[in-house]
C-alpha cells in the first residue's frame, strides 16, 4: 500500500502540490491533469527524486524517505526523458542498469531476455541505441524500468513516440503487470488509460480533484455531452469540446445542460469528462 498523506510541495513562494492525500493499492492509476498541474512533481517525489514541504509518503506504513535503498529496491520508475549511450545495444544498456541496482550477475540474462520479449525488442537487442525508433527506445526505457521486478511501477508518459500497435502492446502488457503491483502513468494520450487503469487521479489548482473510476468520472456528465453537425449554431451555455467526423462530415461534440437543437446525445468519454472539467476552469467556472 502506497499512501500520500497531505502532501505539500512549495518552490520558495511558489506551491506545485498542496494538500494531496491518496491510497493507493496494487492495480493501474492514471494520472491526468493539465500542463503544469503537478503531475511530474508528484511523481518525482514518489520515486524520491523530490521530497514534500510539508506531509509525508508511505509504503505498507513506513515512510519511504527512512526506508531509503530499500524503497527505492521496489521501484520502477521511467521518466519522461530517459538518459542512455547512444552506441550501447538494448542488451548491453539493461546489463549496464541491472549492475547499477546490484541484480546478481545469475539472474541479469535471464530477466533481460524475458523483458525483451515482454516489450517486443528481442530481435533489436543487439542493434545499437542510436540506430533504433523512439518508440523502440521508450520500450527499453520500459524494459529497464521493470529489470528489478518492481513493486510500484511509476511511468511518465510511457507511451510518447510509439505507434498506435505499439500502443495496445503496452496497454495489454500493463494489464498484466498490475495484477500483482502498483502501476501509475502519466500520460496526455487518455484513450491509453481509458480502458486500463482501475482509477484516475486528476489534479486542479495544484489539489487533488478526484481519484475515481473512469466510469464515475464519465457519469458526471451522463445525459450532458451532444453531437452535433459542424454548422449548428452554438448557444452561449453550450460549449465545444471536440470535433471529428461522422458519417456526414464533421460534427462537434458539445457540453450542455440542456438537449441542444439538431443535438443527438451520446455517451461521454473519459477525454470528454477531462475536457469539460479543465474547460470550465478555463472560463473560471
Amino acid at each position: 500500500m502506497l499512501s500520500v498523506e497531505r502532501v505539500t510541495k512549495c518552490y520558495g513562494n511558489l506551491t506545485a502540490l498542496e494538500d494531496i492525500s491518496l491510497d493507493l493499492a496494487q492495480g493501474v492509476y492514471g494520472l491526468l491533469a493539465p500542463n503544469g498541474a503537478g503531475k511530474s512533481t508528484l511523481m518525482k517525489m514518489l520515486a524520491t527524486l523530490l521530497f514534500p514541504t510539508k506531509g509525508r509518503i508511505l509504503w505498507d506504513g513506513e515512510e519511504i524517505v527512512a526506508m531509503g535503498e530499500r524503497y527505492r529496491g521496489l521501484l520502477g520508475y521511467l521518466p519522461q526523458d530517459f538518459g542512455y549511450y547512444p552506441n550501447s545495444t538494448p542488451r548491453q544498456f539493461m546489463r549496464y542498469a541491472a549492475a547499477l541496482q546490484k541484480i546478481p550477475r545469475a539472474e541479469t540474462d535471464r530477466r533481460i531476455s524475458r523483458l525483451l520479449e515482454l516489450v517486443g525488442l528481442s530481435d533489436a537487442a543487439d542493434r545499437k541505441l542510436k540506430r533504433l525508433s523512439g518508440g523502440m527506445l521508450q520500450r527499453v526505457g520500459i524494459a529497464v524500468a521493470m529489470l528489478n521486478d518492481p513493486r510500484l511501477l511509476i511511468l511518465d508518459e510511457p507511451t510518447a513516440g510509439l505507434d498506435p500497435g505499439e500502443r495496445v502492446r503496452f496497454r495489454n502488457m500493463i494489464h498484466s503487470l498490475a495484477e500483482d503491483r502498483i502501476v501509475i502513468l502519466s500520460t496526455h494520450i487518455v484513450s491509453d488509460i481509458e480502458t486500463i487503469a482501475g482509477r484516475i487521479i486528476m489534479l486542479r489548482d495544484h489539489r487533488l480533484l478526484c481519484c475515481d473510476t473512469p466510469a464515475q468520472i464519465c457519469g458526471r456528465f451522463r445525459g450532458k455531452i451532444f453531437q452535433l453537425p459542424a454548422d449548428a449554431q452554438i448557444m452561449p451555455h453550450q460549449h465545444v469540446l471536440s470535433e471529428g467526423q461522422g458519417e456526414n462530415g464533421t460534427v462537434l461534440r458539445v457540453l450542455s445542460e440542456m438537449p441542444p437543437e439538431d443535438g443527438v446525445a451520446v455517451a461521454p468519454s473519459l477525454e470528454d469528462a477531462f475536457l469539460a472539467i479543465y474547460a470550465s476552469k478555463r472560463e473560471g467556472a
